[in-house]
């Protein structure tokens, strides 16, 4: 409790819990927010037209246009709060699904990554020797390939098996993501398994699987998971780079980096066009600025050498 106290008075870590609170908070309140017109896709963007040129916000300010769209006074369609993309994508509409995007994407990506990553990384260490070699030498030729490059090749690759959309682009991440979380944990173990008290549980006749998962990993995993905090909302931006090239969520579906390719042809006159870019940038921004900010706060609460005390 007085560690939690800690972090509630320091301002970089209390900004980051706000921000993710926010974003959670739109989250569950979606079908609020921005009602879909279509309740079983709810994440379809809610299209005012099918006009090329973007519309501006229908409303001088965004605010009171949400507040008359969650009351009931007046539809997206009337207000337009943060205007529309090409193809009359309505912008509001995008970022407040798209944060329930950005949240399943992120999780997602960063479980697999991290157990897939953890698993190879804790037989590596913990049996050394052969297999040790075996799999760190497959895990630098992973390493070699560029992290989102490999990922653009392979969701290309993947995409007409699979088709356009969310579980191709996230494949595609997470069989390129799993190599750092393997690295770490193994440098972690590596020490950790030497340690008496490991010593002490094999001596005691324990298997394998109990001195991995009760003595070492309790022990040695702490720092992974920071990381893999600090991940999420890395992997939310490779994602949205994925959508933004067109390997990522299929069109019209609520993603930020979506919204963004649908600003790809008006770059030029951003000037004029300042809301499509505006809005998804800036969720993104402070999404990922959350998540890094928790990240450190995490590190003070999860890492037991911070806190001089150790899991038996």
């Amino acid at each position: 409790m007085r560690t939690v106290k800690q972090l509630l008075r320091n301002p970089l870590s209390l900004t980051g819990l706000l921000l993710l609170i926010f974003f959670i908070a739109v989250a569950i309140a979606a079908p609020w927010l921005a009602p879909p017109e279509r309740p079983r896709e709810p994440y379809r963007i809610v299209q005012h037209g099918y006009s090329p040129t973007p519309a501006p916000p229908g409303v001088d300010n965004p605010f009171e246009g949400i507040w008359r769209v969650i009351t009931g006074q007046a539809k997206l369609s009337q207000v337009k709060p943060f205007g529309t993309t090409e193809g009359q994508y309505d912008v509001y509409y995008g970022v407040v699904w798209g944060t329930r995007t950005a949240f399943k994407v992120g999780l997602y990506i960063t479980g697999a990554t991290l157990v897939i990553g953890v698993l190879i990384g804790s037989i590596a260490a913990y049996f050394g020797r052969l297999v040790d070699e075996v799999i760190m030498r497959l895990t630098d030729i992973f390493f070699a390939f560029p992290f989102l490059v490999a990922a653009m090749t392979m969701a290309a690759v993947l995409q007409p098996r699979l088709g356009r959309g969310l579980t191709t682009a996230m494949i595609a991440l997470i069989i390129f993501g799993w190599m750092g979380y393997a690295r770490l944990i193994r440098g972690d173990i590596l020490s950790v398994k030497e340690r008496d008290y490991v010593a002490a549980a094999r001596a005691a006749g324990a298997g394998h699987l109990r001195i991995i998962f009760r003595h070492i990993l309790p022990n040695a995993i702490y720092p992974t998971l920071v990381v893999a905090s600090m991940d999420i909302g890395s992997y939310v931006i490779s994602f949205s780079a994925l959508s933004f090239l067109g390997l990522g969520a299929e069109v019209g579906y609520a993603d930020w980096g979506q919204m963004l390719s649908f600003a790809r042809a008006w770059i030029p006159r951003l000037h004029q066009f300042w809301w499509i870019v505006l809005y998804p940038s800036l969720a993104i921004l402070l999404f990922t600025l959350g998540w890094n900010l928790v990240g450190d706060a995490l590190r003070d609460i999860l890492d037991p050498r911070l806190r001089g005390r150790t899991t038996v």
